[in-house]
């Protein structure tokens, strides 16, 4: 008796084990859920600059600046005031994608606007990126929001969620006809800032076709001491893409607190710790820098005309991001400090 429920055991232990090794971490990633520890090796993944900060330049320039700061790749925005315009994109977007891999760096992301498959630019933008070998899309954002919504009043939280997840389940869909994976990136004031709202939306869609493009520095804003933990154990197993940036809580009156962007590794979010994660994971998909901390006479604020003579500077800061960057990802991959 005792070794036939040995032998069951054992059979059991062996076939959750298979099991599983064969769960993927996410796309880019060859790992897989085990107990075992992650083979050291070199993060093969691309990171990339965030082309926001920098709407001064154009193709060529973006891609100069961004490889003489030491980066790999671009996350190109193709929306309302990006570096490609959505309604140009069948014909602007290989043009800036073509000068940007012939500088040498890849373009394995974009940020757009998408929200829906009815959007008239959905096809386009995705039969492009298609044609163009990009494989991930960062889509719009939901709200929860609506106009005139101030203090107590309610608002139907489930019911927006539900037409959230049609319009999303809808996007992916489209995109998985083009061979473009979806990446769900978590922002404060929208459906998904908690992780759990858009998890439940995204659970029952293909893995390959749809995911999570992970934000720490905003999960720590949403979920503060542990909260980040939870939110990246929970998307890790459809992680796309990161995001990368780091935040402060400064005081601008009394008993009132704003979130601030800040210099990568001086905020408040876990990189050391989250990184060591990631390596366990094994993932190797794009990291986005996304330097979008404040810099005098430099932000990148909506509204404000941006020159030319800020661009050193903001590259600058980039560049000091990215080595902050570079060097934990060593650390955590590889043991080398």
């Amino acid at each position: 008796m005792n070794k036939e429920m040995s032998r069951r055991e054992f059979l059991r232990s062996s076939s959750a084990t298979a099991l599983a090794a064969s769960i993927p971490i996410g796309a880019g990633s060859t790992a897989t859920v085990a107990a075992s520890e992650p083979v050291r090796g070199p993060f093969r993944g691309t990171l990339c600059l965030f082309s926001k900060p920098v709407p001064q330049l154009n193709w060529q320039e973006l891609a100069q600046s961004a490889k003489g700061a030491g980066f790999g790749g671009i996350d190109l925005t193709v929306r309302r005031g990006g570096h490609v315009l959505p309604t140009r994109a069948a014909t602007d977007l290989p043009k800036a994608v073509a000068a940007i891999r012939d500088a040498g760096l890849e373009v394995p992301m974009i940020t757009t606007e998408l929200l829906s498959a009815g959007d008239p630019t959905a096809g386009p933008i995705l039969s492009t990126a298609s044609k163009l070998s990009i494989p991930y899309l960062k889509p719009g954002y939901y709200s929860y929001l609506k106009p005139g919504y101030y203090g107590t009043q309610f608002i139907d939280v489930l019911k927006d969620l539900g037409e959230a997840g049609q319009k999303f389940t809808g996007l992916v869909a489209l995109a998985e006809k083009h061979g473009i994976q979806v990446g769900y990136h978590n922002h404060p004031n929208y459906i998904g800032a908690p992780i759990w709202d858009m998890f439940r939306v995204i659970e029952p869609l293909d893995p390959h076709g749809c995911g999570f493009y992970f934000d720490l520095c905003q999960a720590t804003m949403e979920g503060g001491v542990s909260g980040w933990k939870i939110a990246a154990d929970l998307v890790m197993p459809r992680l796309k893409m990161v995001a990368a940036k780091d935040f402060i809580w400064k005081e601008v009156a009394p008993q009132q607190w704003r979130a601030e962007t800040c210099p990568m590794g001086q905020g408040m979010s876990q990189w050391k710790e989250f990184l060591k994660t990631l390596a366990q994971s094994n993932f190797h998909g794009p990291i986005s820098l996304q330097q979008e901390y404040a810099i005098p006479g430099v932000a990148g604020r909506q509204g404000i005309a941006l020159s030319r003579a800020t661009i050193p500077e903001v590259m600058a800061a980039a560049k000091g991001d990215l080595d902050y960057l570079k060097s934990s990802l060593r650390e955590a991959y590889e043991g080398v400090e």
